[in-house]
């Protein structure tokens, strides 16, 4: 049997799911046969770890600096590239990658702006090569279940949409601490981390957006918000701090562990800082966002996402024209000081005893003239609420049926980015953005 050859560009802490799965979970279909970043230090370590896995020892694979890109496909002939560098680079080697003639799968967002954007859309047109997004909160299944009621139309025509996002104090701060704070990088949470958000209300209404509104603040983490509250915060990164000692957002890491291994002893391999004061200078991103949105299908949502708040989650309300779904998820019910759980993209979450019972998400069903239905359904286990294991199943075992139309293409990542890249001209504007005239498919 053929098996697909796999090349990942991007070793940071997101690669570490996609590297396992074409070196160990899936090698009877996949053969993982190179990687390359900026950093050869952090493509050691990977190749430490996959000699050593305890699911079997893998051959170092070759590793290629950035700029060696072509020659990696060239010598190691991939049929497929990996994405998960910065979003701001996704167009780069997505591009070449299609005129090289590989397929991509691509880590969200697809990218941060309009023009990267076209660029992607283009190339695919012009190559016919596939392009996958990888929208992991699609495939876990209480937002499958609710796809599949809405499917039913069991609360007639929707209407409208309300939808709220929690970041708790690890893993909002997290986006502070790194390259994320950055815009140019990464487009802001409204691309980065609320492309998930989007792509699942796009998915949920099988419509597109039209018109986008927002207002977005950084109300809470950087100098000048800390200075306003009192707050002395004046260290540069955690690492060797006194001052950090006694902060509990400053991210410790424990010598040895993956995260010291993986940042703190490749720092010389290209100078990336982890470990940044989330109170310091050179934030550029919001940590507080109201949307509105209007859809082809003239629903509309008001969505908010805060950074900072003490238990992380999602409530999200569908109002039809014979009732209304309710949907209350706690992810983490409380974060300690010092603590990150959002390094590897594993965080499910504070499994804590009782509390944990409490979190079981319920779906809430409520029709017109009646009581309210607790709907049933079979909850995931691991990342993203039980959808990264099915996403991965999809992506390296092939879609064979799909009636809820999980797997997602440029066309997805396109649409749901659009509606992150709308907020943030609207928060400069001050002007509701007509977002289907930002690309052209």
């Amino acid at each position: 049997m053929n098996k697909t050859r796999y090349a990942l560009v991007g070793t940071g802490s997101r690669s570490h799911m996609y590297i396992k799965a074409a070196a160990y979970t899936y090698r009877e279909n996949s053969e993982f046969v190179a990687m390359c970043d900026t950093n050869l230090l952090r493509m050691d370590y990977y190749n430490r770890e996959l000699a050593s896995d305890s699911h079997g020892n893998h051959p170092p694979v070759p590793a290629y600096k950035a700029e060696d890109f072509e020659k990696m496909i060239r010598e190691t002939r991939p049929d497929v590239i990996i994405l998960t560098m910065p979003d701001c680079y996704h167009h780069l080697y997505g591009c070449r990658a299609m005129e090289l003639g590989c397929d991509v799968i691509s880590e969200k967002p697809m990218t941060i702006d309009p023009a990267k954007c076209q660029m992607i859309i283009d190339t695919q047109k012009k190559t016919g090569r596939r392009y996958t997004v990888t929208f992991n909160y699609r495939y876990s299944p209480r937002n499958s279940k609710i796809k599949e009621l809405l499917q039913q139309n069991v609360i007639g025509k929707v209407t409208s949409v309300n939808f709220e996002w929690l970041l708790d104090t690890s893993h909002g701060a997290d986006y502070f601490r790194r390259w994320h704070r950055d815009k140019k990088n990464s487009g802001g949470l409204m691309v980065h981390k609320a492309t998930h958000h989007f792509d699942l209300v796009n998915w949920w209404l099988d419509s597109t957006p039209e018109t986008v509104f927002a207002m977005g603040e950084l109300a809470f983490y950087g100098k000048k918000n800390a200075e306003e509250r009192g707050l002395k915060s004046s260290y540069f990164r955690a690492k060797g701090s006194e001052e950090a000692a006694s902060d509990p957002f400053a991210l410790h890491i424990t010598p040895g562990d993956r995260l010291d291994q993986l940042y703190f002893r490749t720092e010389a391999g290209d100078g990336y800082i982890r470990d940044l004061n989330v109170f310091g200078e050179g934030i550029t991103i919001e940590d507080n966002m109201s949307v509105m949105v209007r859809y082809k299908n003239r629903v509309m949502m008001n969505y908010t996402l805060c950074a900072h708040c003490p238990h992380e989650g999602y409530r999200i309300v569908f109002n039809g024209t014979e009732g209304r779904l309710e949907f209350n998820v706690v992810e983490s019910g409380f974060t300690r000081p010092g603590e990150d759980m959002s390094v590897f993209g594993m965080r499910e979450y504070n499994d804590d005893s009782d509390m944990r019972k409490n979190m079981i998400p319920e779906i809430i069903l409520q029709k017109h003239w009646q009581k309210p239905e607790v709907i049933t359904y079979t909850a995931g286990t691991g990342g993203h609420g039980g959808g990264d294991r099915l996403l991965l199943d999809h992506l390296f075992l092939g879609v064979k049926d799909d009636p809820l139309h999980l797997a997602a293409d440029f066309r997805d990542g396109a649409q749901s980015i659009l509606v992150g890249i709308g907020a943030n001209i609207a928060f400069t504007s001050g002007e509701p953005v007509k977002v289907q005239e930002l690309i052209k498919f």
